[in-house]
This record gives structure tokens, C-alpha cells and sequence, in this order.
């Protein structure tokens, strides 16, 4: 079974940002898959071929690894390197600013949130990643509806994917389609279906989710202190805004 890097995990390149901020993602980013895995740095350097010291100063941002040295690493865990871009600092924070003007109902009518969950029926699900700090009142922006789902589960998200029409993203090709729609297939977990855009986080259990109600209705997702543990980016985003709360005073 080959699980591919999904976008929640994505390694983000970022013009003319200082290095060590990308060396700290990268670092990050392999730390989190080497545990999602349950390996520890010396496994995963004996599969790697390389030093357990040189693992552990990737993890720790002291060392940028090389591109092959990186894609070996990944490939270890059967993920692979996917590379995004988003804006500049001052772009990234206007937007983040103006995200905090917007109620949050607002943003939750926008996504398509309600329709979606309506579709999605008896599938087990916790919402995670940026739909979770969403409703938890953090304002990061939200691509997708983001969930956690049981890889025992999988038949079911993939017979839901069947009736909802969806179309599984080619990373390789940057379009939707031409990709089988199975979780356990090689590829992003990012589907584009009738009722929007869905990423899903496949795990061996669900997260234990909180509570939390808009409109009259009850969400259930996964705590903000999981969520910068298990999503990188919305972990650095995260930290941004808090940061800058604080010197806002």
C-alpha cells in the first residue's frame, strides 16, 4: 500500500524567504511523516541510506538537505515531494488580516461546508487542517473541506467519491482526472467532486475530536494544539498569526 504526500503535508517553496524558514519546514515536514510512520531516526536512515546524525539535522533545521537526499528520505516512507507557492510576507499577512475581518459563518457558507458534510452521510470523519482552525476561529484561509478518515475506511470514501462524481488531482500533470480514486492508490488525497473539493488525511485512527457549533449546528474537529501537530502548514500559518497578535500588543 503506497501513501503519497497530501497537500495538508506539502512542502510550500517560498520566493525570497529567508532560508532557515524553509530549512525549519523541511525539517518539519520529515520529522512529522518519519512519525506518522512510527520510526525512529535510525530506521529511517538505514532505509534512506544515509546517517542517523544527518536525519537528525534535517529534523532539526541545522542542515538543508539536497533534492536527491530529500526525495530518498521521503521515498523511505513512501511519500513523495510535492512543491506549491503562496504569497510573499506582506501578501500572506494582508491576506491573513483581512480573514480576520470576515465572520466566521461567512466563511463557513463560502466553503460549502454544511453541503459537504450533508453529502459525505455515514462516512467517519473528524474535520482536520485549516477547516478545523476555521471553525475554531483561527483565520487561515481554507481551500478545501479537510478530514481525517480511517484507512479502514476507505472503501467507503471511495464508493462516496464514486457517486459524488469525483476526480482525483494528477500532481504529475497539475489536472483533475486520470487517477484511480482509491486512497490506497498512488497520488495526493485531494478529490474534486460534486459538492467541492475534499482532502483527506488517511490515519489508522481518528483523532479525538472537540466539539464546536455555528449556525445551530455541531462540528466535530480536531483540537487546534493537534492540528500544528499533524498539518505543517497550517501549523506555520498558525504561529504567524499569534506572532503577530503579539506584537500587536
Amino acid at each position: 500500500m503506497t501513501r503519497r504526500y497530501q497537500p495538508s503535508h506539502s512542502l510550500h517553496h517560498h520566493a525570497e524567504v529567508p532560508e532557515s524558514r524553509l530549512v525549519s519546514q523541511i525539517g518539519a515536514a520529515v520529522r512529522h511523516q518519519r512519525e506518522l510512520n512510527e520510526l525512529n531516526q535510525r530506521q529511517l536512515a538505514e532505509r534512506a541510506g544515509v546517517s542517523q546524525a544527518a536525519v537528525a539535522r534535517i529534523e532539526r533545521g541545522d542542515r538543508s538537505p539536497s533534492l536527491p537526499v530529500l526525495e530518498r528520505l521521503l521515498a523511505a516512507m513512501d511519500v513523495q515531494l510535492t512543491i506549491g507557492v503562496e504569497p510573499l510576507d506582506g501578501h500572506l499577512d494582508a491576506a491573513l488580516d483581512a480573514l480576520v475581518a470576515r465572520p466566521v459563518n461567512e466563511r463557513i457558507d463560502e466553503l460549502g461546508l454544511a453541503r459537504m458534510l450533508d453529502a459525505l452521510g455515514g462516512l467517519p470523519y473528524v474535520l482536520t487542517g485549516s477547516t478545523a482552525s476555521l471553525l475554531q476561529g483561527a483565520p487561515l484561509p481554507v481551500d478545501a473541506v479537510e478530514v481525517a478518515v480511517r484507512w479502514r475506511d476507505s472503501g467507503l470514501l471511495t464508493a462516496w467519491l464514486e457517486r459524488a462524481y469525483g476526480q482525483r488531482w494528477n500532481a504529475r500533470w497539475a489536472e483533475w482526472g486520470n487517477l484511480r480514486l482509491e486512497p490506497e492508490e498512488p497520488g495526493e488525497h485531494r478529490w474534486r467532486t460534486r459538492y467541492g473539493e475534499l482532502w483527506a488525511r488517511m490515519c489508522d485512527e481518528l483523532p479525538e475530536p472537540v466539539e464546536v457549533r455555528h449556525g445551530g449546528r455541531s462540528y466535530w474537529v480536531e483540537p487546534l494544539a493537534r492540528v500544528e501537530v499533524t498539518d505543517p502548514r497550517a501549523a506555520d500559518l498558525l504561529r504567524r498569526h499569534r506572532q503577530r497578535l503579539a506584537s500587536a500588543g
